[in-house]
């Protein structure tokens, strides 16, 4: 049985604002991202995920969707999005779009008629209560990047809306049958144009308890968004399962389920009904050392692995720190990070920038834009090491990442031992390997600073090891030809035995 394409892919995520600009206003777009495409297709990639590129207002840079349908003029034109679509499925790319089904802009036409009158058509397809009056929310649920309620006093109709981010992202309510009629069309309105499956944003929040009972006391100082996982959302996910079964092709989705929990993470997978792929994030917030790794791939093996389902695994994304910045110890560790990501089993999604290099960015106080305060991970990409970094005419809209000469796109494509080298080694390697793209995986005994693992499909079978010490470590009776070294020493002849530093190695093992 041939394994689905996202099964075995390798997904980059794109910031659109941030990758490419075409039309010299020092914003990203769809335009410049096409012009870019062959950098993904020579790095090695199989898909790209998008961000947000609907119509919106930007209180939350088009996670606040005002038009679930379009393209926002920011980015082009819904025709510019098809030629990508085109242009990318003729480079064998798959695309993925970021689809924001919890909540909408304030400025969506549904929510302008839901707040027009108790009676509106769209009324019920938004949360709204009484709660104690206009000075009294109706429980004590926190939105995200805040200490305020997850609620806003509507004057002109008397009652609270729930918000689980900004107030300018008002919640759907899941529970009313034409909103998920009509969400469930909009779905068909991408699959129809040809786009391969859907990131879907904290999916996890769309079903929400009826009562919508307070927070627990001890956690009621933190965001609700963490904290909701009920089960009516799992009969919601099966229904969007189900449209995107209709379609030919191994359409996909993976899921943003943000519940720092694994074990609750897997349960979004359902029995194969579900979603076929769920981001854990409980690695995006642990230390580089060995025992941690080592614990997060012992979890996913026993909560993922042993249901079927598949897995992915991420270090870096639009939300959080990049991980170079994150680790530190310099080149070196994010190096090795790329090995550890590529070689483990599941599907990996790299952030556009991590195959540079990039740290964050240094945002100055008179340059922050973001609610969230994620505008160092989200620096504009260097194309070319001249001034304006390969984005034509205004200023990119956020400050550059440390060393844009040397970590540009076009510098590193010509140095053999730059990190980009080294991630399109990687990628190849993995792209010519069954075991590293779909093989079993077993943890080995290694030296308390070191991991190892083993992959192996059929008669293919590689070994990777990462070592997370300051020193040289020996690692006795690891055997093989170096095929991968995140130095790139060595690579082609019989390992010493010896790990240096934040070093890992793909070791071609077996006949």
């Amino acid at each position: 049985m041939t394994a689905p394409w996202w099964q075995d892919a390798v997904v980059y995520q794109i910031y659109p604002r941030s990758f490419a600009d075409g039309d010299g206003d020092g914003v990203g777009d769809l335009a410049g991202l096409t012009e870019r495409l062959d950098h993904l297709a020579w790095l090695g990639v199989d898909a790209l995920w998008l961000s947000p590129v609907y119509p919106s207002p930007m209180a939350d840079f088009g996670y606040d969707v005002a038009d679930y349908c379009d393209v926002d003029p920011t980015f082009g034109t819904l025709e510019d999005l098809d030629h990508l679509v085109a242009e990318a499925h003729r480079r064998q790319l798959k695309v993925i779009l970021d689809w924001v089904p919890n909540h909408t802009s304030d400025q969506h036409p549904w929510f302008v008629d839901a707040r027009s009158s108790r009676s509106a058509a769209h009324r019920n397809w938004y949360i709204w209560r009484d709660g104690g009056g206009p000075d009294q929310p109706p429980n004590n649920w926190i939105r995200s990047w805040s200490t305020e309620p997850a609620w806003t006093w509507d004057e002109p109709t008397e009652q609270w809306y729930l918000h689980c981010f900004l107030p300018q992202q008002p919640d759907l309510n899941w529970a009313d049958p034409e909103l998920r009629a009509a969400m469930h069309d909009v779905l068909r309105f991408w699959l129809d144009r040809g786009i391969d499956g859907f990131r879907m944003d904290v999916v996890h929040l769309i079903g929400k308890d009826p009562a919508l009972p307070d927070d627990p006391a001890d956690l009621a100082a933190l965001s609700h968004v963490p904290l909701n996982d009920r089960p009516e959302t799992h009969e919601h996910l099966r229904g969007i399962r189900a449209v995107l079964d209709e379609y030919p092709g191994d359409r996909t989705a993976v899921g943003e389920v943000y519940l720092l929990d694994t074990a609750r993470v897997a349960t979004y997978y359902g029995d194969g009904d579900e979603l076929p792929l769920v981001f854990n994030f409980p690695p995006l917030h642990g230390p580089w050392t060995a025992a941690f790794w080592r614990t997060q791939v012992e979890i996913v093996e026993r909560e993922v692995g042993s249901r079927g389902a598949w897995p992915t695994w991420v270090l870096s994304n639009h939300d959080v720190v990049r991980h170079r910045t994150r680790y530190g110890g310099g080149e070196a560790r994010a190096r090795a990070a790329a090995v550890l990501l590529l070689g483990l089993r599941g599907t990996p999604f790299l952030y556009a920038g991590e195959e540079l290099g990039l740290e964050d960015a240094v945002v100055g106080p008179d340059q922050v834009v973001d609610p969230g305060g994620r505008d160092g991970c989200r620096a504009p990409l260097p194309w070319s090491p001249d001034p304006g970094h390969g984005w034509p005419g205004s200023a990119p809209w956020l400050p550059w990442s440390p060393d844009p000469v040397g970590r540009s796109a076009s510098v590193q494509r010509h140095d053999p031992t730059s990190v980009l080298a080294l991630y399109r080694r990687m990628l190849a390697t993995r792209a010519g390997s069954p075991a590293l793209r779909l093989g079993e995986q077993a943890l080995l005994d290694a030296p308390d600073d070191v991991l190892v693992w083993r992959r192996r499909h059929g008669d293919d079978e590689r070994v990777v090891a990462v070592s997370f010490a300051p020193a040289p470590v020996a690692v006795p009776g690891l055997v093989g030809t170096v095929e991968i070294a995140s130095d790139g020493v060595g690579e082609g002849g019989p390992f010493d035995g010896t790990l240096g530093p934040d070093q890992a190695v793909v070791l071609r093992t077996g006949g």
